[in-house]
């Protein structure tokens, strides 16, 4: 597996991104394109409509489920490293971080945790930043 970095960080599902979607926006496509050539736009709409509804409900399912399940754990995972590093509970002051700024510190190592946490406290980093600053970036390769 390839050694992930802030550069590569993002990841994509095959069948969902390169298969199902493509796939419905062709259709979709057509489907638009035979309203205004058929004589049946009435119905050519209805099938345009349901593709548009398949589209997004496919979409926020898929994301909704998975990344709700996989920010509580990755909250949890940071708590238990801040505190197995630190013998203090992160939850004192978690409620001063943004969500970005909670998922973007599960890429620290454990070496740098603790002061990047410190920084983005005082700081006030964003997400993006937290990430530019990580000089040993732990990986997350299990995630949605």
């Amino acid at each position: 597996m390839k050694r992930q970095s802030f550069k590569n960080h993002i990841r994509y599902y095959t069948p969902h991104h390169f298969i199902y979607y493509p796939i419905i926006m062709i259709l979709l496509a057509f489907s638009v394109y035979f309203i205004f050539t058929s004589d049946n736009q009435l119905i050519w709409s209805f099938i345009s409509a349901v593709f548009i509804v398949l589209f997004f409900l496919a979409f926020m399912l898929r994301q909704h489920y998975a990344l709700t399940l996989q920010n509580r754990i990755v909250r949890l995972e940071l708590r238990y490293r801040y505190f197995s590093l630190t013998g203090k509970r992160l939850e004192d002051f978690e409620y001063r971080l943004k969500d970005e700024q909670l998922f973007a510190l599960r890429f620290a190592s454990d070496d740098e945790l603790e002061e990047l946490i410190e920084k983005t406290l005082f700081n006030k980093l964003s997400g993006t930043e937290i990430k530019k600053e990580i000089k040993n970036w732990k990986g997350d390769y299990a995630r949605v």
